[in-house]
C-alpha cells in the first residue's frame, strides 16, 4: 500500500514539474473511470485530469472508462474502453515546424485521433504505429478499433494505412479493415462492421473534443461519421483510394482521394 502511494505521489511530482521544462506531451483533458498510466517500468497508477503526459508513457482504460488526451499542438486523441495507448516520440515546437514529431501506439482496444497543428502543417511527422498497419494522416479525424483484424472510420480528410503489402488511402466517409500485416487494406460498407465496433465508433465519434491548433473536429454527423442511421441504411464507403506504386499508375497521387467507391490494390515492390 505504501510502495503504491510513493510510486503515485512520485509519478504525480514528475508530472507537475516536466512540464516548464519541456518533457511532457500534453494533458488528460478528461478522465472518466479507470484510467491508468506507466512511464518506463513503474508500475501503472490512477491519472487524473489536468495531468500531464510524458513521453513513453502507456495509458490503459478500465470497463466503462475513457481518456481524452489533448497534446500540446492541439491533436485530441480520444481512447475507448479497454484500450491500451503509448506515447512513443512526441516534438513540438510551433516556430519550428521542422521539430515536429508524434508517434504514438495503439495496442489494444480502439481510439479516435483528431489532427493538431502539426497535423495540419507537417502531415509526414504524425504516425500511428497498430499491430496491422501504420496509418498516417492527411489532416484528419478519424477512428481505430482492433478486434483482429483492425477497422478504420474516417470523419475528416484522408489516412494511409501501410504494411507489407502496401499503402491504402481512404478518405472522409470512408470504413476500411485491414486484416494482418501482410494483407492490405480494404473498404467496406459500413454495414460489415460487427455490432460491437459499430457501437465503438459511434460512441467515439459523438465525443465533443472541441478545436484543435489549426485543424478541428466537427460533429460525426456532419463528417460522415457512423449514425444509427448510417449503420440501419449500410450506407456504402465512398471516396476510397489506394496508393500506387508501379509505374503504370505514377500518374496518379497516392495521397489523393479517387471518385467515389473506387478500389484498387498496390503490393510492395
Amino acid at each position: 500500500m505504501r510502495r503504491s502511494w510513493l510510486m503515485a505521489l512520485c509519478f504525480g511530482l514528475w508530472s507537475l514539474f516536466a512540464a516548464p521544462f519541456g518533457f511532457a506531451n500534453g494533458v488528460y483533458q478528461s478522465v472518466t473511470g479507470d484510467v491508468r498510466a506507466a512511464t518506463g517500468t513503474a508500475a501503472p497508477v490512477s491519472v487524473a485530469k489536468d495531468q500531464r503526459v510524458l513521453p513513453g508513457t502507456t495509458v490503459t482504460t478500465g470497463a466503462g472508462a475513457q481518456a481524452i488526451i489533448r497534446f500540446d499542438d492541439g491533436h485530441v486523441v480520444v481512447l475507448n474502453e479497454n484500450s491500451e495507448f503509448r506515447v512513443n516520440q512526441y516534438s513540438f515546437d510551433k516556430d519550428k515546424p521542422q521539430s515536429d514529431n508524434i508517434a504514438i501506439q495503439i495496442l489494444k482496444g480502439a481510439l479516435r485521433s483528431v489532427s493538431g497543428l502539426i497535423g495540419s502543417r507537417s502531415r509526414n511527422a504524425f504516425s500511428l504505429l497498430a499491430p496491422q498497419s501504420t496509418i498516417g494522416i492527411r489532416g484528419t479525424d478519424f477512428m481505430i478499433a482492433l478486434v483482429n483484424p483492425a477497422y478504420l472510420s474516417v470523419l475528416q480528410g484522408s489516412i494511409a494505412a501501410t504494411n507489407a503489402a502496401g499503402t491504402a488511402t481512404f478518405a472522409a466517409g470512408a470504413t476500411a479493415t485491414v486484416a494482418s500485416s501482410t494483407t492490405l487494406a480494404v473498404a467496406i460498407p459500413v454495414s460489415a462492421l460487427p455490432a460491437s465496433v459499430s457501437q465503438t465508433f459511434s460512441s467515439l465519434g459523438n465525443v465533443a473534443v472541441g478545436t484543435g491548433a489549426g485543424a478541428g473536429a466537427a460533429s460525426s454527423a456532419a463528417t460522415g461519421g457512423l449514425t444509427a442511421g448510417m449503420i440501419a441504411a449500410g450506407v456504402a464507403v465512398v471516396g476510397v483510394a489506394v496508393a500506387a506504386s508501379s509505374s503504370a499508375d505514377e500518374n496518379h497521387s497516392a495521397g489523393s482521394p479517387a471518385a467515389a467507391g473506387t478500389t484498387g490494390t498496390t503490393g510492395t515492390k
